[in-house]
């Protein structure tokens, strides 16, 4: 490895894979991605359902906990993130969803020039290669392969039908004109496979590239400054500390957690916290790894007797013998699944102008991110509320890179939510009671005995946590707390930019995947000082239409 390069990417996931894949499209530049994990190519990666065997264990995975919850009982919660190339991409749920129109319109309000829904869908299309839907709001050429899931599930007809029971809309594409409705989720898979940032933007250029250089088991330790001008970064690789220096910048693509971990280690932060470790200041930012936000997420668990749900049986491990099968000849079945194959965004009261909770139906019993498993089979539903108001913040543990941080998502810590979550749960258990889906549950596991709204808010303390989407805690923005300016560079300092999930204002209306893709492509058109436009506007004009037609296909 070369020690000197024009940009280095510190973290090889969504944000750095798009970046370095992008940026290596010209041959005079050259980039250098530094991940602390593995390649991300196994085929526990790359079969969709081996996200069960990585999600709860350290398997390409952080596995972070959080400090103590003082209004969820006192517990830690429990923050996968993804340690590979691809990073929470190669173990998520593959859920492709962008957010509602007004997440990026706020943004924009909040004094971000460029971030609107307008400025923004253009990145979300060229980063797009959808498989089914042709319409404006949609890519076909794209890197980011999106389709239909192949699982060929009866549940999901099931699922539509309570829909439909209860009077909810039933819709086709989240992220179309209208997000609002009950659908089946599109996923990041190709042909049936995981499709990986990495294996999108990333790895098809290892190797063939000249210009890239991918090293991976490599933890950076720090960030080498040159007065106020981030010059490098050092990193332990193979038990040898080394500097990898940058012409142009260091770009930060951590994640939500490690990237402001990284600006602290390295003595950007707030100069009181940073002055009680004995960390030299080299600029002070006091909003670094402050305003983190995250989905407070509940799950209704049930039995069933149907072994169209994943779970431990004898009759379901005979099934599993013909999927393996089907899988090997077609690439479809139950080893695509991405567990959550159902999803909706729905309003708690009719009155709102835009959902506020989103659904995962799971085609199996979740209990504890499925680190505690159940006999039989079962099926599950995720409800999170989708703009919680509790802010939470990440510290530093110690000076040691290798220790993890401290994580504090505070959740309910504005009581508003838990009133919330209240009415999100009541909505959800209406969808679940509903006749098509009443009549394949063999026992309520977790909320049978739950009626009054006392209980509900007992069950959702002692059972809510994450639904893994962290954000905001290098937050962009005009004002003196704000980490990043909207080109995303790092307020008073030079050459250091952040390019992840870290720099959202505000939580955006759904899964978190698509829109830090959709950062990265726009920030390499802000380093490379384009912009790109595309004629969205006339491919829109009758909206109306459009909308006509994504209802037709419901």
């Amino acid at each position: 490895m070369s020690d000197l390069f024009d940009f280095v990417v510190v973290g090889g996931g969504s944000g750095g894979s798009v970046v370095a894949g992008r940026l290596t499209e010209d041959p005079a530049v050259t980039v250098c991605v530094l991940e602390a994990g593995g390649n991300g190519a196994s085929p526990l990666v790359n079969i969709p359902t081996g996200a069960v065997a990585m999600l709860p264990t350290r398997l390409n995975n952080w596995a972070f906990e959080t400090v103590p919850q003082p209004e969820l009982a006192g517990r830690k919660g429990y923050q996968p993130r993804g340690k590979a190339l691809g990073g929470s991409s190669a173990i998520n749920a593959m859920v492709y969803v962008r957010g509602h129109r007004w997440d990026y319109d706020h943004w924009a309000s909040l004094g971000n020039e460029g971030w609107s829904y307008d400025d923004v869908l253009p990145y979300f299309i060229r980063s797009e290669h959808n498989e089914r839907i042709d319409n404006a709001w949609h890519g076909r050429a794209g890197p980011l392969w999106v389709s239909d899931l192949r699982t060929d599930n009866p549940f999901h007809a099931r699922y539509l039908d309570a829909a439909r029971q209860t009077g909810l809309p039933v819709t086709d594409d989240f992220n179309g004109p209208e997000q609002e409705g009950v659908g089946i989720y599109q996923v990041t898979q190709k042909h049936g496979e995981r499709w990986s940032a990495a294996r999108a933007y990333l790895i098809p250029h290892i190797g063939r590239r000249d210009n890239l250089s991918v090293e991976t088991h490599a933890h950076v330790l720090r960030i080498v400054f040159d007065g106020t001008r981030a010059v490098g970064v050092e990193v332990l690789q193979a038990g040898k500390t080394r500097l990898i220096r940058a012409r142009r910048e260091v770009i930060l693509a951590a994640g939500a957690f490690q990237t402001p971990q990284l600006l602290m280690l390295s003595g950007v932060g707030d100069l009181h916290e940073l002055g009680q470790l004995g960390i030299p200041v080299v600029q002070h930012l006091p909003g670094v790894g402050k305003n983190l936000q995250d989905h407070p997420d509940f799950i209704f668990g049930y039995q069933t007797q149907s072994i169209d749900t994943m779970g431990i049986s004898i009759r379901g491990s005979a099934r599993m013998l013909s999927e393996i099968r089907r899988f090997r000849s077609a690439r479809r079945g139950a080893l695509t699944s991405n567990f959550a194959e159902g999803g909706a965004f729905l309003k708690t009261r009719q009155e709102l102008d835009k959902p506020d909770v989103q659904l995962h139906f799971v085609v199996a019993m979740v209990d504890d991110h499925a680190r505690k498993l159940h006999a039989g089979h079962g099926f599950s539903c995720h409800v999170c509320l989708l703009r919680p108001r509790s802010r939470g913040s990440v510290r530093l543990q110690s000076r040691d890179s290798r220790d993890s941080p401290l994580i504090d998502p505070a959740f309910f810590e504005d009581a508003r939510d838990l009133d919330d979550m209240v009415d999100a749960f009541k909505l959800t258990r209406w969808l679940m009671n509903a006749p098509a889906l009443a009549e394949w549950i063999k026992r309520d596991v977790f909320t049978a005995n739950v009626r009054t709204d006392e209980e509900v808010r007992a069950v959702l303390r002692q059972r809510t946590d994450t639904v893994y989407h962290p954000v905001g805690t290098c937050r962009m923005g005009v004002d003196s707390h704000a980490v990043v300016d909207p080109q995303l560079r790092v307020r008073g300092l030079q050459s250091l930019r952040i390019v992840d999930a870290s720099i959202m204002p505000t939580l955006i209306g759904g899964n978190t995947n698509a829109p830090t893709i959709m950062i990265a492509e726009k920030a390499v058109d802000m380093i490379r000082g384009v912009r790109s436009e595309l004629p969205h506007t006339e491919k829109i004009a009758d909206i109306s239409a459009v909308k006509e037609t994504v209802h037709a296909h419901a």
